[in-house]
């Protein structure tokens, strides 16, 4: 059923359209013939309608890849520059949460550490619903921000930083295989608002991969071993991950290419002082509307990246 339903979300929308152009020629000869004004912007609103409809149809055709339908792990870390970046991370979770409601998604924290101050160190959340990997994927990497900070007695400008890193969910398959060996299981109290077992048992699981050193927690289940099963599935799709990149880099180098993913080479910047603009320096894509883009209104951002063929 749910692969019936995927199919149907393809096939449907297509032939609505198609229905509507033949709808859209017929009228046109109709317009013509009468020569009615009113007529013709009944026309030109329709046809505006069906070309937006056939814009986002022609989305899905760069959102093709073996997980692109799949659930979402998002991961925002704070980078240097203590309260500002931590504050930055949770204005970038915010921004993520916002535009995960906003396509009807559901959004799932599982696992979060709060900033000394303000803001958080790092926060991982899962995103279910169809294309969410597909759509994500293009906000992996470094994100700027600059603003006057309200963490600034003299209000000077400040340069932030924070990380986003997005892998699919991967629930089923065989293609990642973990040896128990190779993992280092900790556990600890959990923290957070609220919750009978929050501070009173060591419920909240850490897991270290030691041949990659990736290392992923989760805290928000209520038991441990819910925790300690949310978090192997973390670390199969960051495995997995890890194996797409090495295997781009593989055939990078047989092509002569030097591709280069480190901190300092921001993806997007966000500039709130002394003008207002976010641009995506991958794409050129960009917008003076700062306050729409943090309250998750980013579709224009994603898009021009999976246009781009940002992976």
């Amino acid at each position: 059923m749910t692969e019936l339903a995927k199919l149907k979300s393809v096939v449907e929308p297509y032939r609505n359209i198609i229905s509507r152009i033949e709808d859209l020629e017929v009228l046109a000869e109709l317009v013509r013939e009468s020569g009615d004004e009113a007529e013709q912007e009944n026309f030109q609103e329709e046809l505006r309608r069906v070309v937006s409809e056939l814009d986002s149809f022609e989305m899905q055709t760069f959102l093709s890849g073996p997980h692109d339908d799949a659930n979402a792990i998002l991961e925002v870390n704070a980078g240097a520059g203590g309260t500002e970046s931590c504050d930055w991370a949770a204005m970038l979770l915010r921004m993520y949460t916002r535009w995960a409601e906003r396509k009807g998604y559901q959004v799932e924290v599982l696992n979060e550490v709060e900033g000394e101050v303000a803001g958080i160190r790092n926060a991982t959340i899962l995103v279910k619903g169809p294309l969410a990997y597909g759509y994500l994927k293009v906000e992996r990497g470094v994100h700027r921000l600059v603003r006057i900070s309200p963490f600034d007695a003299n209000a000077r400008r400040h340069t932030s930083f924070a990380s986003v890193d997005v892998v699919p969910e991967i629930t089923e398959g065989p293609e990642i295989e973990i040896n128990p060996d190779d993992l280092r299981i900790d556990t600890y109290r959990s923290s957070g608002a609220g919750g009978q077992h929050v501070n009173k048992t060591d419920s909240a699981v850490r897991i270290t991969h030691i041949p990659t050193g990736i290392v992923v927690s989760c805290q928000n289940e209520r038991s441990q071993h819910q925790n300690r099963e949310v978090a192997m599935r973390i670390l199969a799709s960051k495995l997995w991950e890890l194996k797409r990149q090495e295997e781009e880099a593989r055939l990078a180098e047989l092509r002569g290419e030097q591709r280069k993913i480190e901190w300092g080479n921001q993806i997007r910047s966000y500039v709130f002082q002394p003008y207002q603009m976010v641009k995506d320096h991958r794409t050129e894509a960009e917008t003076s509307n700062v306050e729409a883009v943090m309250d998750g209104e980013i579709d224009e951002l994603i898009e021009a990246g999976l246009r781009a063929g940002i992976k």
